[in-house]
């Protein structure tokens, strides 16, 4: 396969030992006050600004679902629903649409996108029992047997490798600043300014990467602080994805996420060159370069030799914040599909929607049974 780009590109290497995610120590304290009242001027700014933090990590992580109990609980149920069926009808469900998809879709090429954790696996308490399912695993082989595939996650690519476990994908991890393609691309040698040249089984040279190397030791040592600074707030979980340090606050009591927004913006302080990025209820501590999941989606399709091809698709599937940039490139150049998986209504950038890892894998093996009817 011949990799031909002009953008600068990201890290791509060898898998390396996976480090087990870090946890933060429970502790029997109570909840930390983050300001102190008696504070003036000053702390009325850091105030405003300690709630702007606050606001948006409750913006970014929409509420699980759970048992209501309440008198009123179906009126509040048939609400849910209204606003999620009128959402609905801007973002219709790609599963019904079917039918609009593969007719886009007939005789393209299609490349598949997908993003790990809330699409091929469900939203769980500790990242590390975020496991795809052996059907959904089945489901994705199958389906890059038909296109090229990649998963594109905000985790570290050896840990998304390891959890998905496939070898014929691609693997975009850290945001996709980290990316390896199938078995059969390696990389061969690094010259001094760290870039990484890859050679075909025929030791033919086929691209050199530019990795933001430069960062991996500074990720290490936030990454490190971060464990000992969160060690005595319960729940708290410090995930190292390589390119990028992540704060889970899932687990932790709402009254604490103020202490861990203040915690890591006053530590950011001393890292000019690094940025806080909102998920799922995670903040991720990323280099403030111009690359996020948008760019490696372009990078990998340019790779694949489909640069502005009027006979290719891509198709992405997420379900985070993150993979808006994703949805917008897309949008932007009009060039594909953009699907966002959610069960309640959210802003996306994305046309069709899917509620759940479920559907997800319905939507796949819906893709494959149509192209096998087409090649039959």
């Amino acid at each position: 396969m011949e990799l031909n780009s002009t953008h600068s590109s990201p890290v791509l290497a060898d898998p390396a030992p996976i480090n087990k995610t870090r946890l933060g120590i429970h502790s029997t304290l109570s909840s930390i006050k983050c300001i102190p009242i008696l504070r003036r001027k000053p702390g009325k700014l850091d105030e405003a600004l300690s709630n702007g933090w606050l606001d948006e990590m409750k913006a970014s992580s929409p509420p699980r679902k759970k048992l209501i109990k309440s008198c009123c609980v179906e009126v509040a149920l048939d609400d849910a629903k209204i606003a999620y069926c009128s959402w609905k009808i801007k973002h219709p469900s790609a599963l019904n649409s079917m039918e609009q998809i593969t007719k886009q879709a007939k005789c393209k090429k299609i490349a598949i996108f997908l993003d790990y954790d809330g699409t091929l696996s469900p939203i769980v308490d500790n990242p590390d029992d975020a496991l795809m399912s052996s059907e959904m695993r089945l489901a994705v082989k199958n389906v890059a047997e038909f296109f090229p595939t990649t998963i594109v996650s905000g985790r570290s690519r050896d840990k998304v490798h390891e959890l998905v476990g496939l070898t014929e994908l691609y693997y975009a991890g850290s945001h996709g600043m980290d990316i390896m393609g199938p078995v059969g691309i390696t990389a061969s040698s690094i010259d001094h300014h760290g870039c990484v040249k890859l050679t075909d089984g025929q030791g033919e040279e086929l691209k050199q990467y530019r990795p933001a190397g430069e960062f991996l030791q500074t990720i290490d040592e936030v990454f490190r602080t971060l464990v000992e600074k969160t060690k005595g707030i319960k729940g708290t979980i410090v995930e190292n994805n390589k390119f990028c340090a992540s704060v889970h606050y899932r687990n932790v009591d709402e009254k604490n996420w103020r202490t861990i927004a203040r915690l890591v913006h006053n530590l950011l302080k001393d890292y000019p060159r690094l940025q806080i990025t909102h998920g799922r209820k995670v903040l991720e501590i990323r280099p403030v370069v111009d690359w996020n999941k948008g760019k490696a989606v372009e990078f990998l399709l340019d790779s694949l030799g489909f640069t502005n091809q009027a006979d290719v698709l891509p198709i992405y599937i997420g379900d985070d914040r993150t993979d808006e940039d994703a949805f917008k490139m897309l949008g932007e150049k009009k060039c594909g599909i953009g699907i966002l998986v959610s069960s309640v209504p959210k802003e996306t950038k994305a046309f069709y929607s899917l509620r759940d890892p479920s559907e997800v894998m319905e939507f796949l093996e819906s893709l494959v049974a149509w192209k096998k009817m087409e090649d039959a």
